[in-house]
């Protein structure tokens, strides 16, 4: 099922501060909670999809990549319980959540314990400017990356060379520890390992036991031909890499295509004007016309074109990104009036107007007559 945006779930605008989402997302979690709404599956999911919401926007950083990728730039980022958001968010609401019952049971607390010491590495999403060229022909760009890698001296493992992690001494290895609250049970993320069940007595001097450094990286993406101003690309395992041994996120790149001088795209299809002679528009003739792979190609203007006339050549334009077929590239004349004539020039022209009958003094009647009959 489609998920709905952040800020419509929580009834803010996109430009709402800090205080007033958390202060909306209090008010849907009272409403919605599932002890005030016992059996009913509607509320529930509301709830669920309120605390969705509330885990992205109350995030900074979250809430940026959201704002400028959507959903695409927060996968691989470690959400858990349903369908992506963070259980932790719990913590700020003690007051309304603290007499839920079976906390683990219902929201996944056990499956916080997984993806604390088995996190999926974040992923990553930057913009990439490109030509309309390299939009239509596809091309190579090398990017540079600052991303976290696994650690060399401890592999990934956060632990000393020669040592081993141990069971957490807090919760003997169970991630959670429960406190019992009149006839309900309730679990809360350890606070000794983190949900991680186990503790790092001899960290690892490099990494400081998380099991991961940052690090500068070069990589070589390929862009497909057929990309749109605003295409997502992603990347699969070149994010960040994940926790404990656990899969690397992914790099997503949204595509910026820069403005070309002549060519102007519609989806698959290529726009640009030329323009052509008064006599090459009188009495016709064969134009080249430029392509974007820099090939021209030859365009038969007929006698009598007039100015704004388009003409259509067939599989000239950009190959959609999907379908593979080429688009077309419309051509738009543009008549340019002769200047600066001279005298024999103009002797022509007088002379041409006297072969088709014209008046070079009045105005045209035709014209004329019209004006009068809007008017009237």
């Amino acid at each position: 099922m489609t998920k709905r945006d952040y800020y419509e779930v929580l009834g803010v605008a996109r430009t709402a501060p800090a205080e007033e989402i958390k202060r909306a997302y209090r008010q849907l979690a009272l409403k919605h909670h599932p002890d005030r709404n016992p059996g009913n599956k509607e509320a529930e999911e509301r709830f669920k999809e309120a605390a969705e919401a509330y885990s992205v926007l109350a995030d900074p950083e979250r809430r940026t990549t959201y704002d400028r990728f959507g959903l695409d730039g927060l996968r691989g980022e470690g959400f858990s319980g349903f369908s992506g958001f963070d259980a932790s968010i719990f913590g700020d609401f003690e007051d309304i959540l603290g007499s839920l019952f079976g906390f683990g049971d219902i929201f996944g607390a056990r499956g916080r314990r997984r993806s604390a010491f088995s996190q999926q590495g974040r992923d990553l999403a930057l913009e990439l400017e490109i030509s309309l060229e390299q939009a239509a022909s596809g091309v190579e760009k090398e990017i540079n990356l600052n991303r976290a890698e696994h650690c060399p001296e401890c592999r990934g493992s956060g632990v000393s060379p020669g040592t081993k992690k141990t069971e957490c001494p807090t919760c003997q290895g169970r991630g959670q520890v429960r406190y019992q609250q009149g006839f309900f049970a309730v679990s809360r993320t350890c606070s000794h390992c983190h949900g991680a069940g186990e503790v790092i007595p001899s960290p690892c001097r490099n990494c400081h036991g998380s099991g991961r450094i940052k690090q500068k990286q070069k990589i070589m993406v390929r862009v497909p031909a057929g990309v749109e101003d605003g295409s997502r690309l992603r990347f699969e395992g070149q994010g960040e890499a994940g926790g404990a041994g656990a899969a690397p996120g992914d790099l997503y790149i949204v595509t910026r295509v820069a403005k070309h001088p002549l060519f102007e795209r519609e989806d698959s299809n290529l726009f640009c004007q030329v323009s052509v002679s008064f006599s090459q528009a009188a009495l016709g003739a064969s134009i080249e016309v430029p392509g974007l792979d820099h090939e021209s190609e030859e365009l038969k203007v007929p006698p009598g074109t007039q100015t704004g006339a388009v003409f259509r050549l067939r599989g000239r334009g950009i190959k959609d990104l999907r379908s593979h077929r080429k688009g077309d590239l419309y051509v738009k004349v543009q008549v340019n009036t002769p200047q600066n004539l001279s005298k024999d020039e103009k002797a022509l022209l007088r002379r041409l107007a006297e072969l088709r009958g014209e008046d070079l003094d009045k105005a045209d009647r035709s014209l004329v007559d019209k004006l009068k009959n809007i008017v009237h």
